[in-house]
């Protein structure tokens, strides 16, 4: 950041007074740029048989592995619209947000995640430009090596949990060290 976005004047990276960090602070009008975590808000859509909905990723990142439907909170809405939001946008899915279920804190990349079970309102779902694949997965389809996120992945087991005790609760978590990614086998001294 080197300009105020209030009157385009360049800044400084200081600690502003009475403040302890350090901030992009306006040398003209003083004004101080806060670089906040952003508010990812997603929904655990379930079908009247049980099975929930999931989708193909088909934007990076983690182009073509599983997710359910979750995206950036916009400003002016709660958390059960943004997921109600993201569902129909990345799954064509009218859904009825429940209760927060899941509440991950992922500080290595500034998010904090906000994950609501839901409801489906009828059967139409499909393929959109963020979802390549669209489906009504029981628990054993999930398929768990190929999720695209770990917030997602303990969403999951976290929803299975409580429905399988018949109790539903708000779950706190805190993921404070990025995961390695997978490494890949070496055969004849080559990687494949």
């Amino acid at each position: 950041m080197r300009y105020c976005n209030a009157c385009g004047h360049g800044v400084d990276f200081r600690v502003p007074e009475g403040d302890h960090l350090e901030r992009h602070v306006c040398g003209r009008c003083g004004n101080i740029q806060y670089i906040n975590p952003k508010v990812i808000v997603g929904v655990v859509p379930e079908a009247e048989d049980g099975r929930v909905l999931m989708c193909r990723r088909n934007i990076e990142p983690r182009l073509g592995l599983w997710t359910f439907p979750a995206g950036f909170m916009e400003l002016g809405e709660s958390s059960g619209q943004g997921a109600v939001r993201e569902a129909l946008e990345e799954a064509q899915a009218e859904v009825e947000p429940l209760d927060l279920i899941a509440v991950i804190n992922v500080p290595y990349v500034s998010q904090v995640y906000l994950i609501h079970r839901g409801r489906m309102l009828g059967t139409h779902f499909g393929p959109t430009l963020e979802s390549s694949e669209v489906r009504l997965m029981r628990e054993d389809e999930i398929p768990w090596d190929d999720i695209a996120f770990p917030t997602i992945w303990h969403s999951l087991k976290f929803f299975f949990a409580d429905r399988q005790i018949g109790r539903y609760s708000t779950h706190t978590l805190d993921l404070k060290f990025r995961p390695r990614p997978p490494q890949r086998a070496e055969v004849s001294g080559g990687n494949i």
